[in-house]
């Protein structure tokens, strides 16, 4: 059994920020496991074509380690997976990470935790999890794929070794990786058809390349960039946050924004209909693109809405009868967000958290659940954005959970655990509040378990940081 005081799982923005903070607070006794065989968490599993950020690169970076060579406004993907890669090996991360470690359980017992992968058992008094939301792919069970001749794949595990250049190419999924990637497989395809279950509300995103010049301001005049990043924090909070929270002014202003889009480039009044959604504005993930109508008006793309009925040998049925033919199936059809912790059984003081989270995923702040002691989540229930940067989240959980580490230390206790009263007070507000925004008025999202909203924090990420800021060690028992 391998000895630690701190096992973070998750290689990610989340678990990296995580031992910067731990390291820059003088604990160095920790590792990171990580399933795969390198870094990057998201950013490395999605390496479709046309891979990007939907947040501006000065905003999706740490506040502490800004990149003045962000290339772009928004950047793709494989410079800010190089950005995680810099970082990591900036701040001395790189002797903690232990690759190929995917964990399969973890027990806490006799005031320490028990982490099994599948090549090792970690012991520590801390468990942290840094795994996120967004990283279990979600791929359909459709009647017949087994049967299917050609080649298909999901976007999240792309496979490079296919030539798409002339082929018949069906993708499965109009959400956030679809509208990145159609555009550019649209460019080598014979033949490309969309199966779009649902249509999304898309924001304009005029993507442009930094100038050298731009580039150079920020390396010489920092504090330009810290301002321009501010400025683009409080846009998001001042702006599409109180959309989603209500505000009338603020939500003409984005579906003034998003039907001026689709105007704009989809002239076809039955296409026109087919992208245009029936739930309100934020409901579902508001997406961003500045290709994506402009790649369906081409006359080799084609929208199918029908839904599928199964697959056949050379391509793809629909309910209607009709028969598309493929060469190839690509699946963005997403990740699963509920249950968190799918993969990794997770017991407590008396139970599991499946069992725990039967009625649906909760923690106070997002971080800790009663009855598992000492075990600290990034990135957890009810802290996605469908407005801001994550990092901003990440960065004040990290110094939350460090200073409880710290704190405990100081008083020479071993263990920390939310009350029950804490976290029920807490989560009744949240879905109160939650109950009445946006997220709440559609039947189905990844935003929700079985009709209970448990991914999305309600407020702003200025709130947030303040309640985190407000610790109360009252909410706590420590022993």
């Amino acid at each position: 059994m391998i000895k630690h005081k701190i096992v973070i799982i998750g290689s990610g923005f989340s678990g990296i920020g995580m031992g910067i903070k731990l390291k820059k607070a003088g604990i160095h006794d920790f590792v990171i496991l990580e399933k795969a065989t390198e870094l990057g968490g998201t950013w490395r599993e999605n390496s479709y074509p046309g891979a990007e950020c939907d947040i501006p690169s000065a905003l999706y970076s740490y506040s502490f380690e800004p990149n003045p060579n962000w290339e772009h406004v928004w950047s793709k993907r494989d410079q800010i997976f190089q950005y995680q890669k810099d970082v990591a090996r900036k701040y001395g991360l790189l002797e903690h990470f232990r690759f190929n470690e995917r964990v399969s359980s973890a027990e806490y017992a006799q005031q320490q935790w028990t982490i099994t992968t599948g090549q090792h058992t970690y012991c520590a008094q801390h468990f942290i999890s840094a795994i996120g939301q967004l990283h279990e792919r979600a791929t359909p069970s459709f009647k017949g794929a087994d049967n299917f001749i050609g080649e298909q794949f999901h976007a999240a595990k792309w496979n490079h070794d296919i030539d798409l250049a002339d082929k018949n190419i069906a993708v499965i999924g109009a959400a956030a990786s679809a509208v990145q990637l159609i555009p550019e497989v649209a460019k080598q395809a014979k033949q490309l058809t969309v199966f779009q279950r649902t249509p999304n509300w898309m924001m304009p995103k005029p993507n442009r390349a930094y100038s050298l010049f731009e580039q150079w301001l920020s390396r010489k005049f920092p504090i330009l960039s810290r301002l321009y990043r501010n400025t683009l924090y409080l846009l998001a909070d001042g702006v599409l946050y109180p959309a989603l929270s209500g505000n009338r002014l603020a939500m003409w202003f984005v579906r003034f924004r998003v039907t001026r889009n689709l105007n704009k480039h989809i002239k076809d009044p039955e296409l026109k209909a087919q992208l245009t959604p029936n739930y309100t504005i934020g409901a579902k993930r508001l997406l961003f693109s500045h290709t994506y109508y402009e790649s369906l008006n081409q006359s080799h793309v084609g929208l199918q809405t029908q839904p599928i009925s199964h697959i056949t040998p050379n391509g793809i049925q629909t309910v209607d009868g009709v028969i598309t033919s493929a060469d190839v199936i690509i699946y963005a059809t997403g990740f699963i967000t509920n249950p968190f912790f799918k993969s990794i059984n997770v017991q407590g003081r008396d139970q599991s958290l499946e069992q725990a989270w039967l009625s649906g995923a909760q923690a106070f702040l997002g971080i800790h659940t009663h009855g598992f002691p000492n075990l600290h989540m990034m990135y957890g229930p009810n802290t996605n954005l469908g407005h801001n940067s994550i990092i901003i989240m990440i960065e004040a959980q990290a110094e939350y959970i460090v200073q409880q580490i710290k704190n405990l230390d100081h008083t020479n206790k071993t263990t920390i655990e939310v009350t029950q009263s804490a976290e029920q007070h807490y989560n009744q507000e949240l879905q109160i509040r939650l109950n009445n925004m946006v997220f709440s008025q559609i039947e189905k999202s990844w935003y929700m378990d079985n009709g209970k909203i448990t991914n999305n924090w309600p407020g702003s990420t200025w709130e947030y940081r303040r309640r985190l800021a407000q610790q109360n060690q009252s909410d706590y028992q420590i022993s």
